[in-house]
Parts: structure tokens; C-alpha cells; sequence
């Protein structure tokens, strides 16, 4: 079935049907066209953007781009008065009013020269000096200043001054609106690298900007309740031979080091590049556990000493103007320590007092191999885009545990060696129909296999209570999801819609010690919405939809033992079934003169919700089993605002509320 939907898509993008041409003879259809160079050399600007808007109110209704020669030109425009705009970064702006009748229908500007306005800085890149935050039609945009990346040294620590992101400084877990589910892209790409030791990677002065993609369109995956946050990065596309190094230094209850290289040489058509990172510092991690069934206490003190270091390798051929091929591939090779001592005191029974020491040694490899080739047709914006992208993950962890005092367990240590594979294979379909419409269709297949092998010196229960040694464990967890999806969206005037369906089709199967525990197999559509309305250039209103859904982690369906105190075990529950959400949001943006402030509220509602959950351990009973398991339907919601602006010259602020 879902194979018929996928040629059916595709055969809907390659036969989608013009519109039909108004034939009423009364009403005058014409263009404007025009050639824009700079005034300085004569030379073609390309990719200005050319804004054609209503004399009468002087609202926008239509627009476009020039060619790499400079060229535009703008069709399907009825008769009446209009004010022609050409806009481009490093000019002032050229306008013009014309206007369209019967006897003048395609009126051509000429030669249109922009004036510099300010003097050209050759391979200099500006960095705002103040962060700003655009809302677009599915996403809102946080353009990095230097106010941010002044506030840490790492990605890591620059997102919890952004509205709606917090980042929990021991674990490094990220969440958005409340929620932990929330996936983690650079430059639209996802990484097998876990999500804390990615940010802690990435210097803040290499982010350009911060996509928080709250209801993502169809186009994306339906991963994550509180969906993506996508790291832009900066690029150097200069000619000849640049870089930049960075360093980073932040002190607290111990000290973190972290510094960045980045090379990059263009010559004519090919493009390579490459960046090494690493960062190193100690993590404190503390907390307890107070029973008062039993009058007893955990007390836990734990420190992480990590080293991570990222390798990043890549080139761009540009065979024309027409086809670009991409590769690169990512490194990184992590090595962590963690010494823990857990104290667990019964106040009203100290023989029972047992203290228990915990050495743990990790160190993991994580490849990305990534292809990407793209072909631009003639129309501006019309293309496709093949992505293959492949990601291997290795760990070893070897963990001791040393008790002493009331305890059954002699010393034992557990060793886990984890692999993990991912392949994704993409196609993309872009075509804008005409100066309002725009059809994107697509196809992705993903496969996933992880393989968890676990052995112990240590001992374990057995249902009628005697101590035997803990049993070797191998478990093997894979996915394959296989989709498909289309979206389509227009703008009337101070209108804008795009609407959106995916459809997946997912086979999940977990197997414990080469038997079959749990099998799964369904097949889900994910629709979208965004309808925006701009009743002024300075407000805006935004409303949107999505379907999404969180399926189970590795860590949340994994039977071996993850830690283990005294008193305290936590597992995975294979068993785990995926949670859907349906996300509603509304948001108004207002421009300021010096400054702007974005507004909104949002509602989830969540089917078989994946939360934590704590058993009585059916083997030992004086001992917690802390796992995952699904509930019955919850609701969230909540409301935001941030602002931006700027009070003079020399002082500016943001503040956001949620």
C-alpha cells in the first residue's frame, strides 16, 4: 500500500496541472522586467530581491529574485499603480513607481544601478551586535549576536538564554516548552553524537543562527513532541584560503575548556573544508533520595571528567550552474570517567548503613558520512535533492561498584559494549508552480539497528529468591521506517497558507539473547498546517498544526541494567509503545522601531505518553525498580514572550517569560 503512495506522489509533483489562465478580456495581465548591476564595477547582482507592492496601501503582493546576469523579470500582474523595490544586503534600495494598463503592459526599467551604501570590508564577516528573533511561517529564527555568544562558550551554554530552551547544567539534557523529546540538527542535518556532548562541542561563536521548529512541516520527520532545533552554522565561501580559531574558558564549580579550527579553500569550483574541536572539562552531579516509609536517606555525589573531539572533513563541486555534489564526513571520539559515591543511611537502623563506590570508564566513536547532490532547473527555486547519509556509533563502558557496610553483593563490575547503525536515504522535489504557489514532494527511507551486549561479575536474583551470577545479555533493537510526503502553500496579498501530509510506514523489532521479545508494525499519517496573516509590515499573526511522534529510545527499551545504588535499579521496557501528539499553537509577531516583540500560546495533547515510572522490585521488595512505561492521555500547554530592543545607541536588552 504505502509503495502505491510514493509513486503516486511522485507522479502528483511531475503532472500537477498549471492553472488556468483568467480569459476575460477586460483584465490586463502584464510584467516587469529590468537588469540590476552595482555602481561601482557595472557587474551583475544577482539574487536581488525584487518587491513589488500596491501604490494604494502599500502592501506587498508579489515579488522574485534576479538571475546570476541580473536579470528579472515579474509576471502575472493585472493593470494599476505599483512601487517597484530592489532590495540587496551592502546597497540602499532602488524604488520606482510604475504603472500597468492596456498600453503599457511590459514595461522594462532598464539598466537598474544600486548605490553602495557603506564602504565594502573585503573577507571581513559581520556579526550583529544583538540578537533578533524572526518569525517565519513554521519556525522562529534566533539570529545569533554577540550579546549571546557572550553569555557561554559553548552551544551548550548559550541556549538557556533563549526563549522556550533550557539546558540541565549537570546532565547537559535539553528541553523545549517543558520537554525533553526535541531533536537536535546542525545545518538541517541529524548526528548519531549524543545531544549534550553536541553542544558542548560546538563553540557559540560559530553559530550564525537558532531554528526552533515547534510544529515542523511535513517535510520533516514527525520525530520529537516539541519537535527541532536546527544549529545554523557559519560559512566561508570566500575564494582562496581562510579560517578562524576559536577558544573558550568558563569557570564554576569546576573549570570547562573548549576551542574550534576552521580552514576552508575555494578555488573556482570546488570548494573544501574542514574544522577540528574538542572540549574538556568536570561535571558535578548531586542529589538524594528520602524514603519515609523507612526513615532512610540516599545520599549521591558523582563527578564526570570528560574529553570529547570532533573532526570534520568536506568538499563541494560545483560541476555548473546547474548540478552542486557534496560530501563530508564527521568524527568524533569521546572519553569520559565518572567517580560516584552513593551513602545510604537508615536513621532509625544504622546497622543497615551501606556506602557504595562507582568508577565508570566510557569511550565512544561516532562516523557520519554524508552525500548530497543537487539539481537546479531553469526556474529559480526549482530543483531536486538526492541525500544519502550513513552514521556508525561504537561504546565501550566498563562500570565497578565497591560496597561496604549491610550488603549482600560482593564487588562487581559490568561491561557494556554498545554499536549502532543508521542509514538514511532522501529525495526531495521542489517546484514553485508560479509567483505565489510552491509543491514540495519527497521520499526518505531510514534503518536503524542497534546491538547492546552486557556481561557482569556480579550476582543476581532468581524468582525464588537465591543469588546465581548475572546472565550475559545481548539485545539487539532495529527500525525501519520507510515514507513519504507532500506539501503545498500560497500568499494572497496579507495572506500565507502551506499545508502538509506524511505518511510512514514503520516496522519495529527487539530481540533479547536471539529471541524475539517485541515486534511492532504500524503504518501513521502526520499532517501540518500555518496559515499567517500580515495585516501590516510591522504586525503579524501566525496559527499551526502538526501530528508527531516520539518513539522509544534506546534507553527507554533497553532490559540491561543502565545503573544500579543499594537500593535503586534503572532499566528499559521493550515493551514500550510510541506516544503521538497533536500540537496546536498560536503566535503574533509586532515590529518596533527599535526592536520588535513575539508572543504565543500552544496546546498538546499526548496518547500513550512515555513518563518515568517506579516498581517495587517483585525480587527483592526492600529494593525500587526505576523504568519507562505508557500512560493515559495528557495535556499541556503555555504561553510566550520575548522582545528584543534596543533603548540607544550603546544599550540594548532581551527579555523573554514562559
Amino acid at each position: 500500500m504505502i509503495k502505491k503512495i510514493l509513486i503516486y506522489i511522485l507522479l502528483l509533483g511531475a503532472v500537477y496541472p498549471a492553472k488556468a489562465e483568467i480569459s476575460d478580456p477586460d483584465i490586463v495581465f502584464g510584467s516587469i522586467s529590468g537588469r540590476v548591476v552595482d555602481n561601482i564595477q557595472n557587474k551583475p547582482v544577482a539574487y536581488a530581491a525584487i518587491v513589488i507592492k500596491r501604490t494604494s496601501d502599500n502592501t506587498t503582493i508579489t515579488g522574485g529574485i534576479t538571475d546570476k546576469d541580473g536579470i528579472f523579470q515579474i509576471k502575472k500582474l493585472p493593470e494599476g499603480s505599483f512601487i517597484v523595490e530592489v532590495q540587496f544586503i551592502g546597497f540602499k534600495s532602488f524604488i520606482k513607481q510604475i504603472t500597468l494598463s492596456k498600453d503599457n503592459r511590459n514595461p522594462d526599467l532598464g539598466i537598474i544601478s544600486l548605490e553602495e551604501e557603506a564602504e565594502e570590508l573585503a573577507g571581513v564577516e559581520i556579526v550583529a551586535e544583538r540578537t533578533t528573533i524572526e518569525q517565519r511561517i513554521d519556525r522562529k529564527v534566533v539570529n545569533v549576536g554577540k550579546d549571546l555568544t557572550t553569555a557561554g562558550a559553548t552551544a551548550s551554554d548559550i541556549m538557556n538564554n533563549i526563549p522556550s530552551i533550557n539546558v540541565d547544567q549537570q546532565t547537559g539534557q535539553l528541553s523545549m516548552r517543558g520537554n525533553s523529546n526535541v531533536r537536535v540538527m546542525v545545518d538541517g542535518k541529524l548526528t548519531n553524537v549524543p545531544v549534550a556532548q553536541l553542544l558542548r562541542q560546538i563553540p557559540s561563536t560559530s553559530i550564525k543562527s537558532i531554528e526552533l521548529i515547534t510544529n515542523p512541516s511535513a517535510k520533516y520527520n514527525p520525530d520529537g513532541m516539541s519537535g527541532i532545533i536546527n544549529i545554523i552554522l557559519h560559512k566561508n565561501s570566500n575564494n582562496g584560503f581562510n579560517g578562524n580559531l576559536n577558544t573558550g574558558l568558563t569557570v564554576g564549580q569546576e573549570a570547562k575548556f573548549n576551542s574550534s579550527i576552521d580552514l576552508n579553500y575555494r578555488n573556482g569550483k570546488v570548494n573544501v573544508y574542514g574544522n577540528f574541536g574538542n572540549n574538556i572539562g568536570k561535571y558535578v552531579n548531586d542529589g538524594y533520595i528520602f524514603r519515609i516509609d523507612e526513615n532512610s536517606e540516599q545520599l549521591f555525589d558523582f563527578i564526570d571528567n570528560r574529553k570529547s573531539n570532533l573532526f570534520k572533513v568536506g568538499m563541494d563541486f560545483y560541476l555548473n550552474d546547474k548540478n552542486t555534489i557534496s560530501f563530508f564526513t564527521n568524527q568524533n571520539y569521546f572519553d569520559g570517567k565518572t567517580n560516584g559515591q552513593t551513602q545510604v543511611t537508615y536513621f532509625d537502623d544504622p546497622p543497615l548503613n551501606t556506602n557504595q563506590i562507582f568508577i565508570n570508564k566510557s569511550d565512544n566513536h561516532s562516523q557520519q558520512y554524508n552525500f548530497d547532490y543537487k539539481l537546479d532547473f531553469n526556474k529559480e527555486g526549482h530543483n531536486i535533492e538526492l541525500e544519502v547519509d550513513y552514521n556508525k556509533f561504537t561504546d565501550e563502558e566498563n562500570a565497578q561498584f565497591k560496597s561496604t557496610g549491610n550488603t549482600l553483593f560482593p564487588d562487581y563490575q559490568d561491561f557494556v559494549d554498545t554499536k549502532r547503525d543508521q542509514t538514511l536515504v532522501n529525495l526531495d522535489y521542489v517546484n514553485p508552480l508560479d509567483s505565489i504557489s510552491k509543491l514540495e514532494v519527497g521520499l526518505e527511507a531510514r534503518i536503524f539497528e542497534t546491538n547492546v551486549d552486557y556481561s557482569s561479575t556480579g550476582l543476581s536474583y532468581t524468582p525464588d529468591g537465591s543469588l546465581i551470577p548475572t546472565p550475559d545479555t545481548d539485545f539487539v533493537y532495529g527500525m525501519d521506517i520507510y515514507s513519504a510526503y507532500a506539501s503545498f502553500g500560497q500568499n494572497y496579498d496579507k495572506w500565507g497558507y502551506q499545508v502538509g501530509l506524511r505518511v510512514e510506514d514503520v516496522e519495529v523489532k527487539a530481540d533479547t539473547n536471539q529471541v524475539r521479545s517485541f515486534t511492532d508494525k504500524y503504518t501513521e499519517l502526520y499532517p501540518s498546517g500555518f496559515v499567517t496573516y500580515k495585516p501590516s509590515d510591522k504586525n503579524q499573526f501566525q496559527f499551526s498544526f502538526s501530528r508527531r511522534v516520539d518513539r522509544p529510545g534506546l534507553t527507554q527499551v533497553n532490559p540491561i541494567r543502565e545503573w544500579s545504588t543499594p537500593l535503586l535499579s534503572s532499566f528499559g521496557n521493550p515493551t514500550l509503545l510510541p506516544q503521538f501528539t497533536f500540537s496546536y499553537e498560536i503566535n503574533y509577531t509586532i515590529r518596533l522601531k527599535n526592536g520588535s516583540i513575539t508572543s504565543g500560546i500552544f496546546y498538546r495533547n499526548i496518547k500513550d505518553e512515555i513518563n518515568r515510572a517506579i516498581y517495587v522490585d517483585r525480587l527483592d521488595l526492600n529494593k525500587l525498580i526505576l523504568t519507562f512505561d505508557n500512560f493515559d492521555d495528557t495535556s499541556a500547554y503555555g504561553i510566550e514572550v520575548s522582545s528584543n530592543y534596543k533603548l540607544t545607541k550603546w544599550w540594548s536588552f532581551n527579555v523573554s517569560f514562559d
